[in-house]
């Protein structure tokens, strides 16, 4: 099977790597709650936050990044990384009972 057919039968993934305003990275991991987004971590050094979204089309992955995070107003800057194969199985999982412990 090749790369074009196997991105068709999948859902489009896509790594948005963010800069936010000093001390604010925080707010944008919290949109991991946000239908689409997979995972959501602060991180160190030329980035503040990476979130990875995953949806059905071009046109959702679309609104998901330019409504949910570039039209943030602690986003400074984000660069967005589409994701061209995965390995099937690999599946980025949200577990709720962590977030009601960690906060």
């Amino acid at each position: 099977m090749s790369a074009a057919k196997d991105l068709r039968r999948k859902a489009l993934r896509a790594f948005v790597l963010i800069r936010t305003k000093p001390g604010t990275s925080e707010e944008i991991v919290r949109s991991r709650r946000i239908k689409g987004v997979k995972m959501a971590n602060s991180v160190l050094g030329r980035y503040d936050a990476v979130v990875v979204i995953e949806a059905g089309s071009l046109k959702e992955l679309q609104k998901i990044i330019y409504e949910m995070i570039e039209q943030h107003p602690n986003v400074v800057h984000t660069e967005t990384l589409i994701s061209i194969f995965h390995p099937p199985g690999l599946n980025y999982q949200y577990n709720s009972e962590r977030q009601k412990t960690e906060g």
